[in-house]
């Protein structure tokens, strides 16, 4: 686990609160074309999210993060063995994975050790799932400004460098695997503002903030959307269009 810094220590508890779940229906299409259901491997599972929702589908869930503060905050599922282990060293058996699934955490791995271990640990016809999500959208032009300006401006200089593949959909991270179509699939909630923030305020880059500066980046944030929401506790639809690259192993080209 050499190297691994966790961005998400700081924040694990309202990680675990205030991160949306997964669309059902994403889980139900990937278990359908998994050549089997007796275990997936739900790689940096952060507290859980999609471990939860692949359990609904197959018979043992591996969820392993290299973070120990998220696994311990993950909430305890029938079918789901939490763990702490690092991206590229999962500890699963030779070709014994239905599915592996990265859920919004593929832009912090070593890409390539990492497709060497899921290559090892797939079946045959198993399948790699990941997926990212930007910024959260509520359709209001005024409201959906005032974060842009937030994410990309007041914490422009906080956010990893990583965070650029999350920005461009992943498009310039390696993929090499049989690529699948696939459906698109909207991640969606109704909150109200107290809701919206909580969510913010689990970027990595809020909580380099706080540190760096010693004061809370989201109170500004709070009273510039205050009057913009009218009543803040009004729920509004909120969306994140997800973007979903999914493979089998083989002989698939080293780049999308």
């Amino acid at each position: 686990m050499s190297g691994f810094t966790d961005h998400f220590a700081a924040v694990s508890d309202g990680y675990r609160r205030h991160r949306p779940g997964y669309p059902p229906e994403l889980f139900a299409w990937l278990a359908d074309r998994a050549p089997h259901r007796r275990l997936a491997w739900d790689c940096a599972t952060g507290t859980g999210q999609a471990a939860r929702e692949l359990a609904r589908h197959f018979d043992r869930v591996e969820a392993t993060d290299a973070s120990a503060a998220q696994i311990r905050k993950a909430r305890p599922c029938d079918g789901v063995v939490f763990r702490v282990a690092p991206s590229e060293a999962g500890g699963l058996g030779d070709h014994s994975v239905s599915l592996v699934t990265v859920a919004q955490a593929l832009h912090w791995f070593n890409v390539e050790a990492f497709y060497g271990e899921v290559r090892r640990v797939l079946s045959a016809g198993g399948l790699i799932a990941v997926w990212s999500y930007g910024l959260v959208r509520t359709g209001e032009p005024a409201i959906d400004a005032s974060l842009a300006a937030f994410h990309d401006t007041e914490l422009g200089s906080y956010w990893p460098p990583q965070r650029r593949h999350v920005v461009n959909g992943y498009r310039d991270l390696p993929f090499p695997f049989d690529t699948l179509d696939t459906p698109g699939f909207t991640m969606q909630r109704h909150w109200n503002l107290e809701q919206l923030t909580g969510y913010l305020g689990t970027w990595s880059a809020v909580a380099r903030c706080r540190e760096a500066t010693g004061t809370e980046p989201l109170d500004a944030l709070r009273r510039r959307l205050a009057p913009l929401w009218e009543d803040p506790a009004a729920v509004r639809a909120v969306r994140w269009p997800l973007t979903l690259r999914v493979g089998r192993a083989g002989s698939g080209p080293s780049h999308a």
